[in-house]
């Protein structure tokens, strides 16, 4: 078993693997999702600093180009089933029937919640989480995440932004447009000052900016501006 899954507490382990369409059709268990918030930003600050401290010459640009990399949807996801998360997620049934346990959306939201409850599990202590974190990330050949960190969308906006408008960033209006409980539809707006740059849709709220990262590079290239 990964360390990952060594908790203590075997109840907040249980939640973190509890989906919300599990949660719905069993009354009284906690789903995942304020965990999922709480890994998000962990995943964040973790890799930020294991690239700081492991490319010293690296400028600003590049390491969050490959900070990105690191902790997308598809790259969380594969660590999820490193992990052995993806047998056992708990999920409803409408998830299970539409494959769920492949899903990057729900296997990327999975790890984050159980990187969260794993650090509460540690008493919130992030040296107790970090080196587990880190030798996942140290099993991403740098090769790879060069490649990764040169088509991330998002950065690619944003750095266009920054050179065209200054310190103007671009900001992301996204909503849940429909779907079900398993399967959200989310719409993402991409804005830069109050102009509409870009739209995008997705299962999840990190692709559907995603898409709309690369609807408003695409309209900037017809134009001529890229």
């Amino acid at each position: 078993m990964h360390e990952l899954l060594n908790f203590y507490n075997e109840a907040l382990l249980r939640q973190a693997l509890t989906h919300r369409s599990y949660a719905n059709e069993h009354p009284g268990e906690k789903h995942n999702e304020r965990l999922e918030f709480l890994g998000d930003a962990l995943l964040t600050f973790i890799s930020g600093e294991y690239l700081y401290t492991r490319y010293q010459e690296m400028g600003e640009d590049e390491m969050t180009r490959r900070r990105s990399a690191l902790v997308d949807e598809k790259q969380l996801a594969k660590f999820a089933i490193e992990v052995g998360l993806d047998s056992r997620m708990r999920l409803g049934r409408g998830a299970m029937l539409d494959g769920g346990r492949k899903s990057p959306n729900l296997l990327s939201s999975t790890f984050e919640s159980v990187v969260g409850a794993y650090y509460l599990d540690r008493d919130r202590k992030i040296e107790k989480i970090r080196p587990v974190i880190e030798d996942l990330f140290n099993s991403v050949p740098p090769a790879i995440m060069e490649i990764r960190s040169q088509v991330q969308s998002k950065n690619q906006l944003q750095e266009w932004v920054q050179v065209n408008f200054g310190s103007l960033l671009p900001k992301y209006d996204t909503k849940r447009i429909g779907g079900e409980d398993h399967a959200p539809e989310y719409l993402a707006k991409v804005l830069v000052g109050n102009q509409l740059y870009g739209t995008g849709k997705g299962r999840g709220k990190k692709e559907a900016e995603k898409q709309a990262a690369e609807n408003a590079l695409s309209m900037l290239k017809k134009q001529g501006l890229i």
